[in-house]
């Protein structure tokens, strides 16, 4: 298990950020003749939180990768011992897995309305068929889901770390949305609100 651990983390974090991020990017930005990505680069507190998430995918880039080099030290680092069984494991790859999955449907449902950020010169269509009629913010539940996922498969302090830090760093990128998207769509916003949770309704 751990020799495909080793290969597996990387290669899936590999293929989460080409598919989900450049290769989506890509297509959306041919589809409306600019670059999807949107984060600000000023001294806004709105900068600094997507300074963070950059800050966090390269520092998860970067371990994944040492993972995959000079595995007989990173996967005694921080191990959290009790937590690491087969089962856990199984069930963490399959998380990961239907994490990446359900992120690239959500962002194939929102078409061009997809951004990295929040577009302020563009008014972008509420999206609210597929998988938003189950959840206002899929993707990032998805990308939740996938830290879980690697959590469970690499139970370290440092994995722990990373679902910690990028839990609370998506639940402010959210509220940020939120605030946008009432601003932008005022009352239908609203009764979407009202009617679908924020990370997932189970009716």
């Amino acid at each position: 298990m751990a020799d495909f651990i080793r290969f597996f983390i990387p290669l899936y974090f590999i293929i989460f950020f080409t598919v989900s991020f450049v290769g989506i990017s890509y297509k959306v930005a041919r589809q409306i003749g600019k670059n999807p990505n949107v984060l600000p680069k000023d001294g806004s507190a709105y900068a600094l939180v997507g300074m963070y998430f950059k800050l966090i995918l390269l520092a998860l880039f970067v371990y994944t990768i040492l993972l995959l080099f000079f595995p007989e030290d990173i996967f005694t680092t921080f191990k959290i011992n009790f937590l690491e069984n087969n089962f856990l494991q199984y069930i963490g790859i399959t998380l990961m897995i239907l994490a990446l999955i359900w992120v690239i449907i959500a962002q194939l449902q929102m078409k061009n309305s997809w951004r990295i950020g929040i577009d302020n010169a563009t008014k972008t269509e509420l999206v609210t068929h597929g998988l938003f009629r189950f959840s206002r913010n899929p993707i990032f539940l998805g990308m939740t889901i996938s830290l879980v996922g690697f959590f469970l498969v690499f139970p370290t302090v440092i994995a722990f770390s990373f679902l910690l830090i990028g839990s609370i760093l998506i639940q402010i990128q959210i509220r940020l949305e939120e605030e946008h998207l009432l601003k932008e769509h005022g009352q239908i916003y609203m009764s979407y609100k009202k009617r679908v949770n924020r990370m997932l309704s189970l009716y």
